[in-house]
């Protein structure tokens, strides 16, 4: 047997935890000395404290804890339990890096007031492409609501691609529509599902995310893709029989385009600085703007990529 002392320093916890987890039941001393008070303990108890521990590391009660192995679970039972829970502190994490990265963002912005520069904006036309394309439905046109979605597309649309033995042409490129221009019924209660919805006026409900690469009308075809891409109307995206559809993209007119260096989750002082410039250079925006991701490196700090908003004269 082991003193509270040693039991303590094996189970790497403070003696202090062990007296109140006697105290309330959680885990009694294997015996207890009636003269002195002394508490001892077995090695076999450390199994239920190394229980007891990941379960309150993980963010249940005391409570929970003791209700939870009160059902005496299985060591594969619990360890998917525990799993469970990982996953979703994992995913509070990864929301709470997405929100501080927003606030950071628009920190920058505010920060940026009133000595923004142009940043480099070049005013052109882009060329027609075709794309091989993946869509879904994002609650809003924010970087909160457009990660999240756009993430995934590409990782599938890159193993889709890979499986049918297709290698893009050249970078990815990302479109926006609303709801009302492209979406299914689908994805539009999907997107209502998470707390959107169109309003009508445009960019301030659900959008229809593109995530597309450039691709060519050979590879498709060799591929045996049931559209190339050779047919069919510009803009309108086509089924392949692969997994993902073809596209042939009109290009802009009229382009107000800006490099925006670092993660996407940063965009929002670019574009705004954009916004800065469109207005003041007597255009308007046209509608949603494109990314064009000239750079993607595993390090998103790395990432290049080049906004294209279509413009008019004011």
């Amino acid at each position: 047997m082991f003193t509270i002392g040693d039991f303590a320093q094996y189970g790497r916890v403070s003696a202090r935890m062990l007296r109140h987890y006697d105290a309330i039941g959680l885990l009694r001393p294997a015996r207890t000395d009636p003269v002195s008070g002394y508490r001892f303990y077995e090695a076999a108890q450390l199994a239920r404290l190394n229980r007891i521990i990941a379960l309150k590391d993980l963010g249940f009660s005391l409570q929970q804890v003791a209700a939870i192995l009160a059902e005496e679970l299985s060591a594969e039972e619990l360890r998917g339990m525990l799993r469970l829970r990982q996953a979703e502190l994992e995913a509070a994490l990864t929301a709470a890096g997405t929100r501080l990265a927003q606030v950071e963002a628009r920190l920058r912005t505010i920060e940026s007031e009133g000595r923004m520069s142009a940043d480099d904006v070049v005013v052109k036309r882009t060329g027609t492409v075709l794309l091989a394309a993946l869509r879904g439905v994002a609650a809003s046109y924010g970087p909160e609501d457009i990660g999240p979605v756009i993430t995934p597309l590409y990782a599938e649309l890159c193993r889709l691609l890979e499986t049918a033995g297709v290698t893009p042409a050249g970078p990815g490129l990302a479109y926006y529509e609303d709801v009302a221009d492209g979406a299914v019924a689908g994805d539009v209660a999907a997107a209502a599902g998470a707390g959107a919805a169109a309003d009508g006026e445009g960019g301030d409900g659900a959008v229809v995310v593109h995530a597309g690469l450039a691709v060519t009308s050979e590879a498709l075809a060799k591929a045996g893709a049931a559209h190339d891409g050779s047919t069919g109307r510009p803009g309108v995206p086509a089924p392949t029989g692969l997994g993902f559809d073809v596209v042939t993209l009109p290009g802009l007119e009229c382009a107000a385009t800006v490099v925006h260096r670092g993660p996407m989750s940063r965009i929002l002082p670019t574009a705004q600085n954009l916004a800065h410039w469109i207005d003041g250079n007597g255009y308007r925006s046209a509608g949603y703007a494109r990314e064009l991701y000239l750079e993607c490196p595993p390090d998103q700090e790395k990432w290049v990529t080049e906004i294209q908003e279509p413009v008019v004269k004011a």
